[in-house]
């Protein structure tokens, strides 16, 4: 959910074109889906993002790895995006654009993209039950999780919005108890 602020100021301009461009075809929905999937398939497939993050990889290369193994998957006007930030010099952007176009498209649809840390593995029944928590509490249309399992965190979960870090860690309740210990026994 955090990319680096200066790839992201340069990836917003391409993003919002895409954005802007879809709305105008009417074609938000295919590229919204195309977007979605690339992003999990480029997760899955790192040496693909290695290549393409590459500056020493010929453009030309690029274009034929790009042309070999997603046009068949993509709708055309998400393959010539492709192809432009190829040609542009800024594949390299590729997962910064795909997460700012989201965002986009989430804040039109009132979906909030909400962060959360947990010690062990939700099930569906929980992930279900905060889904409709937080839902309330952000008035939001929808909710997308994104779970990060740390078991650093000993137990209990870390919630992280756009603006509100919510923390029912048992590795911060310990933290809280070992400074009000401190500062009684200083006494």
């Amino acid at each position: 959910m955090s990319a680096n602020p200066l790839t992201s100021k340069i990836a917003a301009p391409y993003a919002r074109a895409l954005f802007d461009f879809s709305v105008e075809k009417n074609i938000m929905h295919q590229i919204t889906a195309d977007f979605q999937n690339l992003d999990i398939f480029l997760s899955e497939t790192p040496e693909l993002l290695e290549c393409l993050n590459n500056p020493i990889v010929n453009q030309k290369v690029k274009s034929a790895i790009l042309t070999k193994t997603l046009k068949s998957q993509l709708n055309t006007e998400t393959f010539n995006f492709l192809m432009v930030l190829v040609e542009r010099k800024r594949i390299n952007l590729l997962t910064t654009i795909i997460d700012s176009y989201l965002a986009l498209i989430y804040q039109t649809a009132s979906i909030k993209m909400i962060e959360v840390s947990t010690a062990s593995a939700f099930t569906n029944v929980q992930k279900d039950t905060l889904i409709q928590k937080l839902k309330e509490l952000t008035n939001a249309r929808e909710i997308r999780l994104v779970i990060n399992v740390d078991s650093s965190l000993i137990g209990g979960f870390l919630i992280k919005t756009e603006s509100k870090v919510i923390d029912f860690t048992v590795k911060n309740q310990l933290q809280k108890l070992a400074k009000h210990l401190d500062t009684v026994l200083e006494i």
